[in-house]
């Protein structure tokens, strides 16, 4: 089991009149053609955390990656490219070095004053980074006298920069998003009021097994939706067509029925689905029984039955997780399914019950369909979190405790 992390070390426990904070950033932004910003939610994100070192008296140095560069410098991948939105978003003029170690960064940094910021060059410019090196780390510490991790979405990767080089610091703290992220998950595993409703979708059950696993103790409902559900829906004899299964998790998925049964977990599968003739926005549809999809047909979002349900589960619900849409919510055709589910998990959240949206695609649907500033908290982190709700401990977050 991974530790608890209650006894988080927050920012409010450090000094940092005269001091330089390194903060580990994850702005690991999308850019156009251009090389602009069209997302800046990750570097929105940290700017709790920058600004409370500023205004205590500190200066900041901020380190990050961005993509994933293959042979060390590329113009594209370049955090220069950022200088511009992150001014804009702090308010104030932020400085850039073109290399995150050596003279040139060292001088940099170290001429830092109070109130000022400073850009690091993209920590993955160099192989070192994703190695978890402790010579890079050495020489990436000497740029602050505080280190603070405020990257979830990359808390569970041992890299150089979010694990290793915490050890080169006395004082050590997690970010305001960090400690968000962190207490929010910690609240749906450990402290979740009942009912509790956890709704797992997305393509495959490969990638979720562990998480259901470990959610099955916690737990009173669980949905599972888009296509890693007619994986389940075959395993108990249903006709599902061309849709999306995995042959070799049948049996996979009969246990985790059979378990949920024994703990007494309400599965809810899709009782129908909206099914099409091709993968594509403009092919034919019609709805259906889900166990009675007929060949060259496969289910690409869910059907009115099955919303019925989920809404009424939702609607007792006091703690709900949502992980995975319900349907191809990227086409127009397939995304009611996806977009209805969000609308009764705004309702119940508006109702009193805590909500916790995490996955990419998750919460690409809530943004979308304008339902994000009604969820209780909405997660940065993809595959960190997924970890976390596995039981896993990130190492990013166990580096600070240690």
């Amino acid at each position: 089991m991974p530790p608890k992390y209650s006894a988080m070390t927050s920012l409010d426990s450090h000094n940092f009149n005269g001091k330089r904070a390194l903060i580990r950033v994850d702005f690991n932004v999308p850019l156009n053609d251009k090389q602009e910003v069209t997302d800046n939610t990750r570097m929105v994100a940290a700017l709790p955390t920058i600004k409370h070192v500023l205004s205590n008296g500190g200066s900041v140095v901020l380190m990050s990656h961005l993509g994933r560069p293959k042979n060390g410098p590329e113009p594209k991948f370049s955090l220069k490219n950022l200088i511009t939105p992150l001014s804009a978003l702090i308010g104030q003029s932020v400085s850039f070095v073109n290399d995150c170690i050596g003279n040139q960064a060292e001088k940099a940094s170290g001429e830092l004053r109070a109130g000022e910021v400073l850009l690091l060059e993209n920590l993955r410019f160099y192989k070192e980074e994703t190695q978890g090196d402790n010579g890079f780390a050495e020489k990436l510490s000497k740029h602050g006298d505080i280190y603070i991790n405020d990257a979830f979405g990359t808390a569970h990767r041992a890299h150089t920069s979010t694990a290793i080089i915490a050890q080169y610091f006395n004082e050590k703290c997690f970010g305001r998003l960090l400690s968000a992220e962190v207490e929010n998950a910690q609240r749906v595993l450990d402290s979740s009021e009942a009912p509790f409703t956890a709704i797992i979708g997305g393509a495959k059950v490969s990638g979720k097994i562990e998480v259901i696993t470990n959610l099955l103790d916690k737990i009173d409902h669980l949905i599972i939706g888009g296509g890693m559900a007619y994986t389940f829906i075959k395993a108990q004899g249903g006709s599902i067509g061309n849709s999306l299964v995995e042959e070799d998790y049948l049996e996979t998925a009969l246990e985790i029925l059979r378990t949920a049964k024994a703990k007494n977990v309400s599965i809810h599968l899709p009782e129908d689905s909206v099914i099409a003739d091709s993968f594509s926005n403009d092919a034919g549809t019609k709805i259906v029984d889900s166990g009675s999809i007929e060949s060259g047909w496969m289910g690409l979002d869910v059907g009115e039955k099955a919303l019925a349900e989920y809404a009424a589960v939702l609607e007792k619900s006091k703690t709900i997780l949502w992980n995975g849409p319900v349907g191809v919510f990227e086409f127009s055709n397939f995304a009611n399914g996806t977009r209805s589910l969000g609308n009764s998990i705004a309702l119940a959240t508006k109702n009193g019950a805590f909500s916790l949206v995490g996955g990419g695609d998750s919460v690409a649907a809530a943004k979308k369909f304008g339902i994000a500033d009604n969820i209780s908290y909405i997660s940065t982190g993809g595959g960190a979190l997924l970890e976390f709700l596995e039981g896993k401990t990130l190492p990013g977050v166990a580096a600070i405790q240690g």
